[in-house]
């Protein structure tokens, strides 16, 4: 029997710095490339498409138990905390 854990976290998002469409995207553009190469998972933009300094990201993670989803998931978090274009507004994290 083969055992994985999917791990889904949504992100909500502040962009101080935005004063347009284009950088935003500009911003969550490169985040979204550096979170899929470090932490091997898939991103998108899902929420607040148009509004400049605003939004949403919808991330989800394959892992082989819980543990490594809640460690990959809490590397994520960090990594966030750490990036100064961006402000967390809120988290929601699920474990399937």
């Amino acid at each position: 029997m083969i055992t994985i854990r999917v791990a889904v976290s949504l992100l909500e998002l502040h962009i101080p710095e935005a004063t347009s469409l284009k950088q935003k995207r500009q911003v969550i553009e490169s985040l979204i490339r550096r979170l899929r190469n470090r932490f091997n998972l898939s991103v998108a933009e899902v929420g607040y498409q148009d509004l400049w300094q605003r939004s949403e990201l919808g991330l989800a993670a394959i892992c082989r138990n819980s543990a490594s989803a809640d460690r990959v998931m809490e590397g994520v978090l960090s990594f966030m905390e750490r990036e100064n274009r961006v402000d967390i507004i809120s988290t929601k994290t699920e474990l399937y």
